[in-house]
């Protein structure tokens, strides 16, 4: 729970990376590695789609979150994976 401190005093960060970060730092396994599609996280979060795309770049420029793509077995893409830290 400490890294709810260390967003909530970040004045950098807007309110919507701070409210997308929570969200996947809920969702994450151990490893902190989550994969919720877009949709997912913009219903979690009542935001729109385009608004939690936004979030997100602002988190990885932050370097508060990895983005890497990650694709099915027929080779389209799938939900991306996110690391946070």
């Amino acid at each position: 729970m400490a890294y709810y401190d260390s967003i909530y005093h970040d004045q950098e960060l807007s309110y919507r990376a701070k409210a997308v970060y929570i969200y996947l730092k809920d969702h994450t396994n151990k490893e902190g590695i989550c994969w919720p599609g877009i949709r997912t996280i913009a219903a979690g979060v009542s935001m729109s789609r385009s608004t939690v795309k936004r979030a997100l770049d602002d988190l990885v420029r932050a370097g508060l979150v990895e983005k890497s793509k990650r694709w099915r077995e027929n080779g389209s893409l799938s939900s991306n994976l996110y690391r946070t830290k």
